[in-house]
């Protein structure tokens, strides 16, 4: 299948084509008929599965097709989209923007941690469509610069990212200020008990489109486990560094601090690295995130709150330099990587404390990342016997770009 036929508007049709866009991804396919039908839509995906693009063409057709039979268009505020980070709203702004240049649709994102003045002047000017963060969202409601009286589309991205960073209250108050007769869109990439509730109270008959099973992992990424005594991590992760195939490496820590002392262990070795977390600017963020798009930095370190939104095209590497303590996070991270069907690779470090954390990935994703036992700081795990898993079929066990080892010892030459 391809956009043209999903019976598209020429503008968007015509923006696509200028994008490079052709065929629509599984969530796409699935998704954009039944929301220009006016469905709720309940979409379980994991990153990097095209689902901005899923709610966003749909909402730009609808509602550029209202204005084109509206004598005079009303300048309301008639589609909302909320989701967790800066990052993540700037990037479906830009989303908006790309595939909305020929509908005279206006748009405009808002977020905290920065002045809210600009933001204000373009709420004045008239939005059609706002992209918003859920704390200056609620902040600009209750200063009376935003009615959402007019809504017609809700869009709820991330929701068990919300659930993670403590955003669930927000959301839910959110919530009390839509219109009861509306359209929702929820986009998950996995469903705990609390989401799953909150999905069945605003949803209204709602089509479901799940595209990967959730917690599953991107199959086209290689993945790997290096067994590291902590004291050796910066090493080796200097030590893969010298390969220059690896091109552009996204690195994370669990720790705001951690992200800023590995990027401070790099530099001085002439690995070029910035660092994106909480505790940083909006502007050194989006600094440091512009470098990294554009190869200006070779290595971003992030947290994985920060992380939600970066969307680099030619993301060739993922590297866990602290495996996270919470095996769903992992499916996220590597999820950066391998991106619209490209291959990927992931590379995670683990040292005698996070062994357990392993186990639990090893668990959820139902198979052993592989070991690689060649490399110069490998940890004695001789006595370290993991938790089984549970057997798969062959097929299922090792999907395509999984490979059991990885030699490392001789990369300097690669």
């Amino acid at each position: 299948m391809l956009f043209k036929d999903l019976h598209l508007v020429e503008p968007i049709l015509k923006a696509l084509e200028t994008e490079g866009y052709s065929t629509p991804t599984p969530i796409q396919e699935q998704s954009i008929p039944e929301v220009l039908k006016g469905r709720d839509l309940l979409g379980l995906a994991q990153t990097g599965t095209g689902k901005t693009a899923a709610f966003a063409i749909p909402i730009l057709q609808n509602l550029f097709l209202q204005k084109r039979t509206e004598r005079n268009h009303p300048q309301f505020i008639k589609s909302l989209i909320l989701t967790p980070t800066r990052e993540l709203a700037i990037q479906i702004d830009e989303s908006f923007a790309a595939y909305g240049k020929g509908t005279g649709l206006k748009h405009a994102v808002i977020f905290g941690g920065v002045s809210q003045h600009s933001q204000v002047q373009a709420l004045q000017r008239g939005v059609d469509i706002l992209i918003a963060t859920p704390g200056r969202l609620l902040d600009l409601i209750n200063q009376r610069y935003i009615n959402l009286q007019h809504l017609q589309i809700f869009v709820l991205d991330e929701a068990d990212r919300m659930l993670d960073m403590g955003f669930i209250h927000d959301v839910k108050k959110t919530i009390t200020h839509l219109p009861a007769k509306r359209q929702t869109l929820f986009f998950s990439a996995t469903m705990p008990n609390e989401i799953a509730g909150l999905a069945s109270s605003i949803l209204n008959n709602p089509v479901k489109v799940e595209v990967t099973p959730p917690s599953t992992t991107v199959e086209k990424i290689e993945q790997s486990v290096f067994y590291v005594d902590k004291g050796d991590k910066k090493l080796l992760l200097a030590h893969i560094l010298q390969d220059k195939a690896i091109e552009r490496v996204l690195i994370f820590t669990r720790t705001k601090h951690g992200a800023d002392k590995v990027v401070k262990d790099l530099n001085p070795k002439g690995i070029k690295a910035e660092a994106i977390h909480g505790n940083k600017s909006q502007n050194a963020r989006q600094r440091a995130l512009t470098n990294f798009k554009d190869g200006s930095i070779r290595v971003l370190v992030a947290t994985d709150i920060a992380s939600r939104g970066i969307d680099v095209d030619e993301l060739t590497h993922v590297i866990n330099y602290e495996l996270p303590n919470i095996p769903e996070t992992y499916v996220h991270r590597i999820g950066r990587t391998g991106r619209a069907g490209k291959s990927g690779t992931a590379l995670s470090f683990c040292d005698a404390e996070e062994r357990e954390f392993l186990r639990d990935i090893n668990k959820l994703i139902g198979i052993p990342v592989p070991v690689v036992n060649e490399h110069p700081y490998k940890m004695d795990i001789s006595n370290y016997r993991p938790a089984p898993v549970a057997a798969k079929s062959q097929n299922q066990g090792r999907p395509n770009g999984f490979r059991r080892e990885r030699n490392w010892s001789n990369n300097r030459n690669r």
